[in-house]
C-alpha cells in the first residue's frame, strides 16, 4: 500500500508539474518562467516552514559546480567558433564530399559525433551546416536529406562523456551530491559508443530515405527591394513639409535613408523641412516605390534615369541570403532595431521565420521582433556585404559558397580547449575548475571578447538549471522523490531490473522531447537513485538510464536548440522530425537497455 505524501511533498510535486508544463510553452521566456518558479518555491518554504529546512538553500544552484562547468564550456565552444579553430576539419570534409558524397556523409556523422563528445554540439552544428548546404547545392544533392542526420549525430555523440552535454554534467553532479561515486569522463563511453554505432548506421543508410528530396530555393522567396531616389519636383506635395509629415503622406511606409540637397547630405531627422529639388534616397519594392511617387507627386529615379517603361527598376549586384541566429549572436534575445542590424551590415531584412513559420504578429514590424536561436532572416544586399557577414562569425549564412572564418587565434583557442579537457580527463582538476580557467584564458588571449563570452552563456539554460536544481532539492527534502519512486515501483511490480531500467529510460526519453532536457535530468536523477536503493541494486545503471534517456532529444524540433537550427536550414516540418526522430529514439532505447543490462545485471 502506497503511503500518502505530506502536504509539503504534494506542493513540491504540484509545482514540479506546473514547471514542466510552463517549460513547454513559448508564450513566456524560460528565464522569466524559471525565476518566477524559484520565487514561488522559496517564498512557499519561507511562509510555510518544513521541519528545519532553510529555504535559502534553494539558491545553491546559482553556485553549483555543474552550472559553472556548463557555462564555462559554452564560452570555450564559442571561442572555437569565433576563432575558426575547427576550420581545417570543415575544409577536409568539403573536399572529401566532392569526391565521394555517400562515404562523406558517414564521415560527417562520425566526425560530428566524436567532436560533440568533447565540445557542446552547437558550435559543431554551426560549423557543419553551411558546409553541407554548400556541397549539396554544388553537387545537386538535396540538403534536407543530410542536415537532420548530421544534427542527430551530434546529439548521439554528446552522450559519450561527462562533458558532452550540459545534461550529462548535471546528472553526474546531482548523483555525486546524492552520495554516489563521481563518474569519470569516460566511464560510460562504452555503452554510448555501442549505441552511437547503431545510430550512425540508421542515420547513414535509412534516415536520408525517410526525408523528402527538397532543394533550397532562395531566388523568389520574397519580393526584391530596389534602391531609388524620389526627386521633389515643382508642385510636389512634400515641398515645404517636414520629413515626418511627408512620411505620413505616404501612408507611414516610406523609409528615408538620406536626403541630398545640392552637394550636401542631410540627416533624415523627422523635423527636417523638405524643399524643391531635394532627393530622398529610399529602398523598397517596385510597387511601394511607385505608390510613394504617386502619393507625393514626386519623380522616381533609379540611377541616372527616370523610372518608366523604357527604364524599369533594377537591383544590380543584389543577392538574397538566409542567415540563422545562433547562440552567442548579436541578434540572440534582441531585435533588429536595437542591434542596428541594417546600419551595421547594410542588409535589408525581407522576412523572418521561426521553425518554418512566419513569426510576425499583426501589430508588429520586422525590426521589433525579439529574435532567438534558430530564427532565420531572409536578407538582401550586395554580394560583398553577404560575404562580409559570413566572415564575421556572428551568423550562420546558408548559401552555395564555402567561406569559413579563421583567425590567427585559432590555434590558441584549440590548445586552451584541449588543455582544459585533458586536465579534467586525467583527473588533475575537476571539470568546473579546468573549464573556468580555460574560459579565462580565452579572454586573456583575446580569442574571445567579454561581450561574446557573456552572449555565449544561454540565459534559458542557466535559469532552467538553477530552478531545476531547486525543485530537485525540494522534492528530495520533502520526501516527494521517495513517494514517486515507490509509485514507479508499484507500477512496475514484479518486473525484472531490466524492465524497470528500460521503463525509466523511456519515461525520460518522452519527457525530454516536450520539456527541458536539463529539467528532466535533474528531477529524474534522485528518482533513479531511489529506485536502485529500493531494489537493492547498484545505482549506476539507473543513473545512466536517466542520463541517456534525457539526451534522446530527437522526436521534436523544440527538444534541443540545434534541432531548431537544423529545421530552419533544411526547411523541415514538425512531422518530419517525428518521422525520423521517433525510430531513432526507439532504436537508442532498445540498444541502451540491452547494453546496460548486459554490463550491470
Amino acid at each position: 500500500m502506497l503511503a500518502a505524501p505530506n502536504a509539503h511533498a504534494v506542493a513540491a510535486m504540484a509545482l514540479t508539474v506546473v514547471a514542466l508544463y510552463l517549460f513547454t510553452r513559448d508564450k513566456w521566456p524560460l528565464e522569466l518562467t524559471s525565476l518566477g518558479l524559484l520565487a514561488v518555491l522559496t517564498a512557499g518554504f519561507a511562509l510555510f516552514p518544513y521541519q528545519d529546512f532553510d529555504p535559502l538553500h534553494l539558491f545553491y544552484g546559482f553556485a553549483h559546480e555543474a552550472l559553472i562547468a556548463v557555462c564555462a564550456l559554452m564560452v570555450l565552444g564559442q571561442g572555437l567558433v569565433r576563432t575558426g579553430a575547427l576550420e581545417p576539419i570543415g575544409r577536409m570534409l568539403a573536399h572529401l564530399w566532392a569526391r565521394a558524397p555517400r562515404f562523406s556523409l558517414l564521415v560527417v556523422l562520425v566526425v560530428g559525433a566524436v567532436l560533440s563528445a568533447f565540445v557542446n554540439n552547437t558550435p559543431i552544428v554551426v560549423l557543419l551546416l553551411p558546409i553541407l548546404v554548400s556541397v549539396c547545392l554544388r553537387s545537386g544533392t538535396s540538403p534536407s536529406s543530410v542536415l537532420m542526420p548530421m544534427g542527430f549525430a551530434t546529439l548521439v555523440g554528446g552522450m559519450a562523456t561527462t562533458i558532452g552535454t550540459s545534461t550529462n554534467l548535471l546528472v553526474v553532479s546531482v548523483a555525486a551530491d546524492l552520495g554516489l561515486p563521481r563518474f569519470g569522463m569516460f566511464d560510460f563511453v562504452v555503452p554510448a559508443a555501442i549505441a552511437a554505432g547503431v545510430a550512425s548506421v540508421y542515420l547513414w543508410l535509412i534516415a536520408p530515405r525517410l526525408l523528402p528530396d527538397r532543394q533550397l530555393d532562395l531566388t523568389d522567396a520574397s519580393p526584391r527591394l530596389y534602391d531609388a531616389r524620389l526627386l521633389l519636383s515643382p508642385g510636389c506635395r512634400a515641398c515645404g513639409k517636414t520629413l515626418a509629415e511627408t512620411i505620413a503622406l505616404s501612408g507611414g511606409q516610406l523609409k528615408i535613408q538620406r536626403i541630398r540637397r545640392g552637394d550636401t547630405f542631410l540627416t533624415p531627422l523627422p523635423d527636417v523641412v523638405l524643399k524643391e529639388g531635394d532627393q530622398l534616397r529610399t529602398r523598397d519594392t517596385p510597387q511601394n516605390l511607385k505608390a510613394f511617387e504617386e502619393a507625393l507627386k514626386a519623380v522616381l529615379y533609379s540611377g541616372d534615369n527616370r523610372v518608366d517603361e523604357d527604364h524599369p527598376l533594377t537591383a544590380e549586384n543584389q543577392v538574397l541570403a538566409e542567415i540563422a541566429v545562433v547562440q552567442g549572436s548579436d541578434l540572440d534575445r534582441t531585435n533588429l532595431a536595437y542591434a542596428r542590424f541594417i546600419d551595421r551590415y547594410q542588409l535589408a531584412v525581407l522576412a523572418l521565420h521561426r521553425a518554418g513559420e512566419d513569426i510576425l504578429k499583426p501589430d508588429e514590424e520586422i525590426p521589433e521582433v525579439v529574435l532567438r536561436t534558430g530564427d532565420v532572416l531572409l536578407v538582401q544586399g550586395s554580394g560583398d556585404q553577404v560575404t562580409a557577414l559570413k566572415k564575421s562569425t556572428e551568423f550562420l549564412v546558408l548559401d552555395s559558397s564555402i567561406d569559413l572564418p579563421k583567425t590567427e587565434k585559432a590555434g590558441t583557442a584549440l590548445f586552451i580547449l584541449a588543455l582544459a579537457v585533458g586536465l579534467a580527463a586525467v583527473g588533475l582538476l575537476p571539470i568546473a575548475i579546468s573549464a573556468l580557467a580555460g574560459a579565462c584564458f580565452m579572454l586573456l588571449t583575446r580569442c574571445l571578447s567579454l561581450g561574446a563570452a557573456i552572449r555565449a552563456i544561454s540565459p534559458s539554460v542557466y535559469f532552467v538549471v538553477v530552478v531545476s536544481l531547486a525543485l530537485g532539492m525540494a522534492l528530495q527534502e520533502t520526501g516527494a522523490t521517495i513517494y514517486v519512486t515507490e509509485a514507479f515501483l508499484l507500477m512496475t511490480a514484479d518486473a525484472s531490473p531490466t524492465v524497470v531500467l528500460s521503463a525509466l529510460m523511456l519515461m525520460l526519453a518522452v519527457l525530454t522531447n516536450v520539456i527541458s532536457n536539463n529539467a528532466a535530468a535533474v528531477i529524474g536523477t534522485p528518482i533513479a537513485v531511489g529506485i536502485a536503493a529500493q531494489l537493492g541494486l547498484p545505482a549506476e545503471p539507473f543513473v545512466l538510464a536517466v542520463l541517456f534517456g534525457a539526451n534522446m532529444s530527437y522526436a521534436t524540433p523544440m527538444a534541443y536548440k540545434t534541432n531548431l537550427l537544423v529545421m530552419s536550414a533544411g526547411n523541415y516540418t514538425f512531422g518530419e522530425f517525428v518521422k525520423v526522430g521517433t525510430p531513432l529514439t526507439l532504436l537508442m532505447w532498445l540498444t541502451l537497455t540491452w547494453v546496460l543490462s548486459a554490463i550491470y545485471f
